[in-house]
């Protein structure tokens, strides 16, 4: 029995008596061929938050599926996505994040224009075929949401509005457009994306994993881990006044009673996750570079309430050397599943009821690669 049936025979059984994904779902390298085929080739993907591509010519660059992508806001201030390859020889032309006037071939010199047109190329007035006009960098879907900038390989894909409509109504009241982004860093540890989706879609690891930081204020009692729905499954925890940014701001009149301190962990799929408080936000955009390593994106900011406050950013540095310390621990755990999971007598074990959301992620994993074979 293969990877893909080993997970629909997985997901057949209710929650109730539901164990982890069977280890070769994480270690087939046939599985992942799935994976980028029928899920991250097909899906919305993240890339990041709108707020840092403020200005023309802020771009971002990421390889989804095997296609290299760069997204840039226009001159007429219109975030595109686009091919990230010259239409000469095919080199990649921006890397990382940056901001450009113009995107200039680092291999022959073409420069494109903004919003992908060619213009010019040196060198190429010899070449009677060569019509400067008839060269655009081939456009990727863009959308933005809520302040997150998502594209698609996919052209029939139904818009993220759409898709993540229940989302909104969950969160509205934190207004999660209005969060300003401050950091991102990219990172690649030794571990399944997989693996490290699902740590953050349970907080049942919290006190041992992270007893060196935040595991003491964790209680697992006032975790809430609903059922998931088809794009998207979060699960709440509810945060003290020992960090003031993590509450709603004095002036937040849209939250009330205990949302006022109610902490969102919304896991988009395929891999978008997001911790999100009244008073700030971090998150993790994931995408695979083999079955043994994760590309990570990891960003994060505060709600513009706090803007005008003192002492907020002062806050907000040490919540970041906090992350920076949780992200160590987070990196220690996963790599070590990982691991386990390469062992021949690795066997999945039941489910504890706070890991609802890692049942709901393999079901949509299955489902995906079902109706791709379908």
């Amino acid at each position: 029995m293969n990877a893909t049936d080993k997970l629909r025979e997985n997901v057949s059984l209710p929650f109730e008596q539901a164990r982890a994904m069977p280890s070769e779902v994480y270690t087939s390298e046939d599985f992942l061929k799935h994976e980028l085929s029928d899920i991250f080739s097909k899906d919305w993907f993240c890339v990041g938050r709108a707020s840092a591509l403020a200005n023309p010519g802020d771009y971002v660059t990421q390889e989804l599926a095997g296609q290299p992508i760069a997204v840039i806001r226009d001159r007429d201030g219109t975030l595109r996505a686009m091919s990230n390859v010259c239409l000469h020889r095919m080199s990649t032309l921006l890397e990382g994040r940056g901001n450009k006037r113009s995107i200039v071939c680092p291999y022959h010199a073409w420069t494109y224009n903004l919003d992908g047109s060619l213009r010019g190329a040196p060198a190429m007035t010899l070449n009677d075929g060569f019509c400067k006009d008839s060269y655009k960098l081939p456009q990727v879907r863009c959308e933005e949401w809520l302040g997150w900038i998502f594209v698609s390989l996919n052209m029939d894909a139904p818009s993220v509005a759409t898709q993540l409509a229940q989302v909104e109504n969950l969160v509205s009241g934190y207004d999660m457009t209005n969060y300003t982004e401050t950091f991102y860093e990219t990172h690649l540890w030794d571990t399944n994306w997989k693996v490290l989706a699902e740590n953050f879609m349970e907080s049942y690891h919290l006190p041992v994993c992270h007893a060196g930081t935040i595991g003491g204020l964790s209680k697992l009692e006032e975790m809430v881990c609903p059922p998931g729905l088809p794009t998207f499954n979060y699960h709440t925890i509810l945060k003290d006044d020992k960090l003031r940014i993590a509450m709603a701001h004095k002036n937040n009149t849209r939250l009330s009673g205990e949302m006022r301190r109610t902490t969102f962990l919304l896991a988009i799929y395929p891999s978008l996750l997001i911790t999100l408080t009244p008073g700030y936000f971090w998150y993790l955009t994931l995408h695979p570079e083999g079955v043994g390593k994760v590309r990570i994106g990891f960003g994060g900011g505060m709600s513009d309430d706090y803007a005008d406050d003192d002492d907020a950013q002062d806050n907000f540095t040490k919540l970041k050397e906090l992350l920076d310390e949780v992200n160590v621990e987070d990196k220690g755990c996963t790599e070590k599943v990982y691991r386990g999971l390469c062992s021949t007598l690795a066997k999945p074990g039941h489910l504890s009821h706070l890991e609802r959301p890692n049942y709901d992620f393999a079901r949509y994993i299955s489902a995906r690669i079902e109706a791709a074979k379908a």
